[in-house]
């Protein structure tokens, strides 16, 4: 079995990515297919990622809306052809930083309790 430490690594990894894809802006995102299918996929990658982290790890910050991307994760799947990539942009926006925030404390969390 793997643990967080694994998981947090692979979704700062999948934040990094989507931040490089969408480096060139809302309009650019908007007007390349293939820039959001790359975000969408990844999106989708990390809210799958998220699922995995322990209820340990998850129960460290309640402001980070699991259940919310656990839904976004469902819709991406299952309900691909009602993506509004509008909204994506706005969790891009507003949901990410707030998560890659807490991704970065937990892998320093980690590695301090590693190194006593």
């Amino acid at each position: 079995m793997k643990d967080d430490r694994y998981y947090l690594i692979l979704i700062d990894e999948y934040i990094k990515k989507i931040r490089e894809y969408t480096k060139d802006g809302y309009e650019y995102f908007l007007s390349d297919d293939k820039t959001q299918d790359a975000v969408i996929r990844k999106l989708q990658i990390l809210a799958e990622t998220t699922q995995r982290l322990s209820d340990h790890i998850k129960d460290r910050n309640h402001n980070i809306p699991w259940q919310d991307i656990a839904g976004l994760r469902n819709i991406l799947v299952h309900q691909y052809t009602e993506v509004n990539v509008t909204r994506i942009w706005l969790i891009i926006e507003q949901d990410l930083p707030d998560l890659y925030h807490f991704v970065k404390e937990q892998l320093n969390d980690t590695l301090t309790q590693s190194n006593i």
